[in-house]
């Protein structure tokens, strides 16, 4: 399964207004400024965050998006299932019939890749990778010399 560039940026988004969870709304220009996201793409991309509950809107000048669920309890695995769908690596997965349906070889490690790939998204939490990039930028703080 290849994640989309809509979806990389819905990521992005999510992850961006994680970093601001409990304060004010984040503008759009912000989010897409920090997270390298095309804003006509980014608006499109956060309406539909919205109508999934993912994010609440403000309007006006102290508007912009938050997130709605904590970060600690978002899954990266959620955000994708909403933007892309089942993580099924090939369509007979999700049920879509072949001529080998039943006797097909490869039906187990369709399976275990599928179980993999979802054990990795849905383990990972926004608040995670929130406290991943703080330890990263933590680590380059220290790691600075003159």
């Amino acid at each position: 399964m290849n994640v989309s560039k809509k979806c990389q940026y819905a990521l992005r988004a999510v992850f961006e207004l994680s970093k601001h969870y409990g304060e004010d709304p984040v503008p759009i220009s912000e989010i897409a400024k920090e997270q390298a996201i095309p804003p006509r793409f980014l608006e499109l991309i956060l309406s539909e965050l919205r109508h999934g509950g993912y994010v609440a809107s403000r309007r006006g000048v102290e508007g912009g998006y938050t997130l709605s669920p904590s970060p600690s309890s978002l899954t990266v695995g959620n955000v994708i299932r909403f933007v892309e769908g089942p993580l099924d690596p090939v369509a007979c997965i999700g049920g879509e019939m072949c001529g080998l349906r039943g006797r097909c070889v490869f039906a187990g490690l369709w399976e275990r890749a599928k179980s993999a790939l979802a054990g990795v998204y849905d383990e990972t939490t926004f608040q995670d990778l929130v406290n991943e990039e703080q330890a990263a930028l933590q680590r380059q703080v220290l790691d600075y010399a003159i």
